[in-house]
C-alpha cells in the first residue's frame, strides 16, 4: 500500500460534474489499495469573487477579515468532495487547513508554514479515510485563521507529503505537466518526462506558472517527489525530482519567461563602498522586490544602478526613491516600461561552455535587444522590449532543439 497526496486546483474542482470526475479518479486510487490525503483549491474562480465581494464593501479590507473570508472557499470544495466520495460508498472526511493540523507564522495573507501536527490526520487514515484537506490555509500560534498566499495549495500539499513520509505527491491541473515552455505562446513546445527540482525551481521562480516556488522549494528539502499531470486526460505527467533520469542529452530544459517587468536607473550616486548596500536595503525595508541589478560607472564619483520590478511595483518604487534621495544623494531617476524577462534553464549548462553566447547570437540575429542579463549556473535570463518576447522564445526554443525527444526521453514510463 502506497501513501499518496494528490493535490487539485480550481480548475480541476471548478463545477460540480468536475467534482465528480475527481471523486472517480480518487476511487480508481482507493481501489487499487492506495492510502489517499487530497488536497484541493477553491472551485473555479470563486476566489476571484470573493474577493470582488470585498472590494464592494471597502477599498481596504483587513488582511484578518480577508484570511477569515477566502477560506471560505476551500471548504465549499472539501466538504462537496467529501460528499461525493461518500456517495459512491468511499469513507471520506474533511478537514480544514487547522482541522488538519497546519501550523503558520502569525502573518495574514502570506503566511509560511511552521510546522503539522498529523495527529488527526494519522487517526483518519488509521480507519480507513480518505482525508480531503483545504489548502492554501492554516492557524497561527494566536489562534487566527492564515492563507498561504499564491500557490497555497500546492505548498500544503507538498508539506503534507513530507510530513506525512507519502510516497510521493501528484499535482493535478488543466496541463498535462510541465512544458519545455508555455504551450498557449509556443506551439512546438514539448511536455518533459522528468526535470530536476533544481531546474523547476528556476523555472517557477522565472515565471512558468504550473508550480508555486514555494512547494517546489519545499519538495527539493524534503525531498518529496513530484508528480505534475492532468486531472483531464489520463496521461503520464512530469515527475519532479533529484536526479533526472531521462532526457539527459538536454543542456537546455526549457524556457520561461514573464512580461510587465519596468527597468529603473538610478543615476549619479556617489561611487562609494557602501552605495549598493544603501540603496537597496532601503528599497527592501520598503518591500520593494528587486530582480537583475546592473552597476555602471561614468566618472570617478559617481554610478549609475539600474534595476528590474515588476509594473505593479513601479509608483511604490518611485515614491520609495524620491523620499530617500537627500539620503542616498542620487542625482535622477528614470524607468523604462513594457519590458519583458526571457529565461533558458538547465542543469547541462554547468558543463557546456557557450550556452550563453549562443543565446545571444540568436537574439541578435532576430534583432532581439538586450536590455539587461543575469545568470546563475543553470539559467540565464535576458530582458527584451515586450514586443519581442514571443519571438525570443520561440527563435530560442528552436534553436537548443526543445521540440525534439532525446533518445531516452522516448522511454515509456
Amino acid at each position: 500500500m502506497a501513501r499518496i497526496v494528490q493535490k487539485y486546483g480550481g480548475t480541476s474542482v471548478g463545477s460540480v460534474e468536475r467534482i465528480q470526475h475527481v471523486a472517480s479518479r480518487i476511487e480508481r486510487a482507493v481501489q487499487a489499495g492506495n492510502e489517499l490525503v487530497v488536497v484541493v483549491s477553491a472551485m473555479g474562480k470563486s476566489t476571484d469573487e470573493l474577493v470582488s465581494l470585498a472590494n464592494q464593501i471597502t477599498d481596504t479590507p483587513s488582511k484578518r477579515e480577508m484570511d477569515m473570508l477566502l477560506t471560505t472557499g476551500e471548504q465549499v470544495t472539501i466538504s462537496l468532495l467529501s460528499m461525493a466520495l461518500q456517495a459512491r460508498g468511499i469513507d471520506a472526511i474533511s478537514l480544514t487547513g487547522w482541522q488538519a493540523g497546519m501550523k503558520t507564522e502569525a502573518s495574514h495573507g502570506n503566511a509560511r508554514i511552521e510546522a503539522i501536527n498529523n495527529e488527526r490526520m494519522e487517526a483518519e487514515l488509521a480507519q480507513g479515510k480518505v482525508v480531503i484537506v483545504a489548502g492554501f490555509q492554516g492557524i497561527s500560534e494566536d489562534g487566527e485563521i492564515t492563507t498561504l498566499g499564491r500557490g497555497g495549495s500546492d505548498t500544503t500539499a507538498v508539506a503534507l507529503a513530507a510530513s506525512l513520509k507519502a510516497s510521493r505527491c501528484d499535482i493535478y491541473t488543466d496541463v498535462e505537466g510541465v512544458y519545455t515552455t508555455d504551450p498557449r505562446y509556443v506551439k512546438k513546445a514539448r511536455k518533459l518526462h522528468s526535470i530536476s527540482y533544481d531546474e523547476m525551481l528556476e523555472m517557477a521562480n522565472l515565471g512558468a506558472g504550473v508550480l508555486h516556488p514555494r512547494a517546489v522549494e519545499f519538495a527539493k528539502n524534503y525531498d518529496v517527489p513530484l508528480m505534475v499531470a492532468s486531472s483531464m486526460e489520463d496521461t503520464v505527467g512530469t515527475m519532479i525530482e533529484e536526479e533526472v533520469t531521462m532526457e539527459q542529452n538536454l543542456i537546455i530544459r526549457g524556457i520561461a519567461f514573464e512580461n510587465d517587468v519596468t527597468k529603473v536607473t538610478v543615476s549619479g550616486l556617489p561611487n562609494r563602498l557602501n552605495t549598493l548596500s544603501k540603496l537597496f536595503t532601503t528599497l527592501s525595508e520598503n518591500q520593494v522586490n528587486v530582480d537583475i541589478i546592473i552597476q555602471n560607472q561614468y566618472d570617478d564619483k559617481h554610478v549609475n544602478i539600474s534595476f528590474s520590478i515588476t509594473q505593479s511595483s513601479l509608483k511604490e518604487t518611485l515614491a520609495v526613491l524620491q523620499e530617500a534621495q537627500e539620503e542616498l544623494q542620487f542625482e535622477d531617476v528614470t524607468f523604462e516600461e513594457e519590458l519583458a524577462k526571457v529565461s533558458i534553464v538547465g542543469s547541462g549548462m554547468v558543463s557546456n561552455p557557450g550556452v550563453a553566447a549562443k543565446m545571444f547570437d540568436v537574439l541578435a540575429k532576430n534583432e532581439i535587444f538586450v536590455k539587461m542579463v543575469s545568470t546563475s549556473e543553470i539559467k540565464v535570463s535576458v530582458v527584451v522590449d515586450e514586443a519581442d518576447m514571443v519571438l525570443a522564445v520561440e527563435m530560442l526554443h528552436e534553436e537548443f532543439q526543445l521540440a525534439e525527444e532525446t533518445e531516452e526521453a522516448a522511454v515509456t514510463v
